[in-house]
Order: structure tokens, then C-alpha cells, then sequence
């Protein structure tokens, strides 16, 4: 999976072929114990992230 930013120990990655699980362009967001989906406009897809850390993806 390539790591596409890193940044305050957020950690956003990038799947090529993720389409079984999510039908819409996202991608993946790593903080501490927290994992996340989002979707390219913001809309938190999957998952859970903090509230700070999910403004500042």
C-alpha cells in the first residue's frame, strides 16, 4: 500500500484495486490505534479518528 503523506503521526495510504469494500474514490488514514476511511471529498467513510486529527486530513 503506498504511503502517500505522513504528517503529526497521521499516516494516509492509498489502496490501487479497494473497490469490494468501498464504491467511492478514498483513501486510508493511520493515528495511533485509530484507522479510518475517508472519502477524496472528506466524508468519513469507515472507521473512526479523532476529531482534531479528522479536521486536519
Amino acid at each position: 500500500m503506498p504511503e502517500l503523506s505522513r504528517f503529526y503521526n497521521i499516516v494516509i495510504k492509498m489502496i490501487y484495486d479497494d473497490t469490494s469494500q468501498h464504491h467511492k474514490p478514498h483513501f486510508h488514514v493511520y493515528y495511533a490505534e485509530y484507522e479510518a476511511s475517508v472519502g477524496i471529498d472528506g466524508e468519513l467513510i469507515a472507521g473512526s479518528l479523532p476529531v482534531k486529527q479528522l479536521k486536519l486530513v
